[in-house]
């Protein structure tokens, strides 16, 4: 646990300092050192197809790595606000508010019991603008380490609670999904909505694609779509074990019966 809590730490660090369309996707490589993890410590079989998901998944992301952004210097959380505040954004803040208000109220009553879209759909949606709103709080931090402290501005405030407000919403629908549906689809499928959704939030917000070519935005997406494939990949081989290990009938050994 004190691991766990470490790693979402560093992970909120790593918002201040790196572009949200790098940092988003490079959470997949927490899926190639769980699998390696559980292989050489719980001593669980890593089939070669998972082998083959974790290489994927590393391929992608050193892509990505290789092709990534530079972030822009911001000096102040106004300058997040003012970026949050522009037309381009407010417009996908409404309709994502609207996306997820119809998804809650009219479509989970139908069809939440039998399709996990509804669930992730909302997890996802929300968390694009949780990242949003978790680079600007990890900024501040950032700033106010530094000695210019931005927690005597309200918009630190207000993204703060965001963030708290966000988090839980998202936590609350995702127990959800996974209470009623399969983990090993839960996951990439949540991995894959989340990210796209993030990466989309994170263009209109801070233009990170602006300064790049043609060339290396290509090259970026082929990277994500390489960790997605791993991705796939690694969690259906978990669902094939599971699901191979549960068919199997138990071994029981029967008295050997004299020969004639």
């Amino acid at each position: 646990m004190y691991a766990v809590v470490l790693g979402e730490a560093l992970n909120f660090s790593a918002y201040a300092y790196a572009p949200a369309i790098l940092v988003t996707p490079l959470g997949a490589l927490s899926i190639i050192f769980s699998a390696v993890l559980a292989h050489f410590i719980l001593k669980e079989k890593l089939h070669v197809f998972g082998i083959v998901g974790c290489i994927l998944c590393l391929v992608g992301s050193i892509t990505i790595v290789l092709h990534a952004p530079f972030e822009k210097d911001i000096e102040s959380v106004k300058q997040v606000w003012h970026l949050a505040m522009e037309p381009g954004f407010l417009v996908y803040s409404v309709i994502v508010l609207v996306l997820v208000g119809t998804l809650k109220f009219f479509f989970e009553p139908l069809y939440g019991q039998t399709h996990m879209v509804v669930y992730i759909g909302i997890c996802s949606f929300m968390g694009s603008l949780t990242v949003m709103a978790v680079k600007a709080v990890a900024i501040a931090l950032k700033l106010t380490f530094s000695g210019s402290n931005q927690f005597k501005y309200f918009q630190t405030w207000f993204f703060t609670i965001l963030v708290i407000v966000f988090c839980v919403i998202q936590l609350i629908y995702l127990n959800k999904a996974l209470d009623i549906f399969n983990t090993a689809v839960v996951s990439p499928v949540y991995y894959v909505m989340f990210t796209i959704c993030t990466i989309v939030a994170s263009m209109i917000m801070f233009k990170e694609w602006d300064s790049q070519n043609a060339t290396q935005i290509i090259t970026e997406l082929c990277g994500f779509v390489t960790i997605v494939s791993g991705t796939f990949l690694l969690h259906k081989t978990l669902d094939m074990e599971s699901s191979s290990t549960m068919s199997s009938p138990p071994y029981h050994s029967s008295p050997r019966l004299p020969e004639p």
